[in-house]
């Protein structure tokens, strides 16, 4: 059972998880009618929750090798807590994450002087006594019941609190930079995998996989890359580290280091795609005059740079 908080984007994460039986999970979403905080979002799931014991991950969250060890490893003991941490180079942009006899003793939200170099990453493992912390605490001066002061809320009433010290490669995917990143680093670890077709003229080269229905035709792929289901590729090249996801046409064109949502057309463009995040149903195509304006429709934090 997992159970998805949700706010504003409720209905694009319906649409793009649905009800879980793609990956045998049952689904519940929990809304969250403003942002009042992590442990709000906790103290929301309260009826869904029970009493079982749980997992709690934010959806920004990438890490290597998943969590079934520390599940594992919780599942096990009798801990009421337990917080997944990350040795970083610079430890004042996060919080920061105090020990003492093998426990977690204090946190530090963005320290001038931290304690360590252990940052939360923003993984956590709970039994229901979370739910009396979150019940007790008082918003920040954000406005906000913080997680980090239902965890200090743990530690100071003497419930066991711990620390899983991740040692693996973790990534924030909050800005454009990191989910490249994250993608990049996902796409060392597939496997070459064919299930669509690919023509004669075509080569692919690498760890490629081309799903269920895609074509390649006239084409080169240089792998680590994704080839998404029913997504066709004419006459392209597509350039290592590149996730393409179902249903686009990408066509007369060069495409490296980028990730492209379902439902793209990408056609007869001149000069070459990189280090690009292109959201669902986008189209480029050239066009055949040289404008005298610019017409754009841009999402979020778009970038654009213009010759």
């Amino acid at each position: 059972d997992i159970g998805i908080v949700v706010g504003d984007t409720a209905e694009e994460i319906k649409a793009a998880v649905g009800d879980g039986s793609r990956w045998g999970a049952r689904i519940t979403y929990i809304r969250q009618e403003a942002p009042l905080g992590l442990a709000h979002a906790v103290k929301i799931a309260e009826d869904f929750l029970g009493r079982d014991r749980f997992v709690m991950f934010l959806g920004d969250n990438v890490i290597e090798g998943g969590i079934t060890s520390l599940v594992e490893q919780f599942a096990a003991s009798d801990w009421n807590a337990q917080i997944v941490l990350k040795r970083v180079e610079d430890p004042r942009q996060f919080g920061v994450a105090e020990l003492g006899d093998g426990r977690v003793v204090r946190l530090v939200e963005k320290p001038k002087e931290p304690p360590s170099d252990l940052a939360l990453v923003g993984i956590y493992m709970f039994d229901h006594h979370i739910f009396e912390a979150v019940k007790a605490i008082k918003p920040s001066w954000r406005g906000e019941l913080e997680i980090t002061d239902a965890i200090q809320y743990l530690i100071d009433k003497g419930y066991k609190v711990y620390p899983y010290i991740h040692e693996g490669w973790w990534i924030d995917t909050g800005k454009m930079e990191d989910m490249l990143e994250a993608n990049r680093l996902i796409l060392e670890t597939i496997e070459p995998r064919l299930e669509g077709t690919v023509d004669a003229e075509s080569k692919v080269n690498g760890k490629v996989v081309i799903e269920k229905g895609a074509e390649i035709i006239r084409s080169t792929v240089r792998g680590p890359a994704i080839i998404g289901e029913r997504t066709r590729v004419i006459n392209a090249y597509i350039g290592p580290y590149t996730s393409i996801y179902h249903d686009c046409l990408i066509a007369d064109c060069e495409i490296e280091h980028s990730i492209l949502m379902e439902n793209c057309k990408v056609v007869d463009i001149h000069y070459r795609i990189e280090d690009s995040l292109i959201g669902r149903n986008v189209e480029i195509v050239r066009s055949p005059i040289k404008p005298r304006a610019y017409k754009m429709v841009l999402g979020d934090h778009s970038k654009v740079g213009i010759l």
